[in-house]
């Protein structure tokens, strides 16, 4: 059982009002962040930290996202109650539980063969009906397409053609675009076979998204 005590609950409230005051408006995103309990995600050694408005490391060289950031690429995803919605880059874990908090049915990929094994038996043992597959974020899930949500969780060069195809008609891809520096939101809408509608929103840092599968 994980311990979520009046005092986490009041410190995620706090931090709820941050999220909020940096702009992000949509009520069922803040009320998802208010739901989840960020410091069973973290390691011990950042447990003090775990309701400030940022990022930290986790293992296997990855980082838990600034809630801000989570809330953020959240809100841009518009999500409906019971959509299917990819994750690429399970990583914490985190995110995949704010999204199942949404009312979503989450499947979520993850490279790193540690990341997926520790978020896969964390977020059980919270209880949340999350679909877990150690793949290549790159490849997505061709089989269980189409999607209508895509989101990924780390920096890639360009908007993954294999990803952007695996949306339904009318899906939204929300996904950081750059150098291993900076990159920008980009959010894409699938409005036609072939045809796309693609809108930037601002400059984040988030570690780079990688081809391939580790086993450490």
């Amino acid at each position: 059982m994980i311990e979520d005590s009046f005092q986490h609950q009041g410190l995620r409230r706090k931090l709820v009002e941050v999220v909020k005051r940096k702009g992000i408006s949509d009520l069922r995103v803040l009320d998802a962040l208010m739901k989840v309990p960020r410091h069973a995600f973290m390691d011990s050694t950042f447990l003090r930290f775990a309701y400030q408005d940022q990022a930290f490391p986790i293992s296997s060289g990855q980082t838990i996202s600034q809630p801000y950031t989570v809330a953020f690429q959240t809100q841009l995803l518009d999500l409906q109650d019971h959509q299917k919605v990819l994750e690429v880059g399970t990583g914490s874990g985190y995110q995949a539980a704010v999204l199942a908090e949404m009312g979503v049915r989450v499947f979520t990929v993850e490279r790193i063969r540690k990341l997926f094994a520790d978020s896969q038996a964390l977020l059980r043992k919270l209880g949340y009906p999350i679909r877990f597959f150690y793949g290549d974020g790159y490849a997505g899930l061709p089989a269980y397409a189409p999607f209508d949500r895509i989101l990924v969780t780390a920096g890639a060069p360009a908007v993954p053609e294999t990803l952007i195809t695996q949306l339904a008609i009318g899906g939204i891809l929300v996904v950081p675009v750059g150098d291993r520096e900076v990159q920008v939101m980009t959010r894409c809408i699938r409005t036609g076979e072939d045809q796309f509608e693609t809108t930037t929103h601002g400059s984040f840092v988030f570690v780079p998204m990688k081809p391939g599968l580790e086993e450490r």
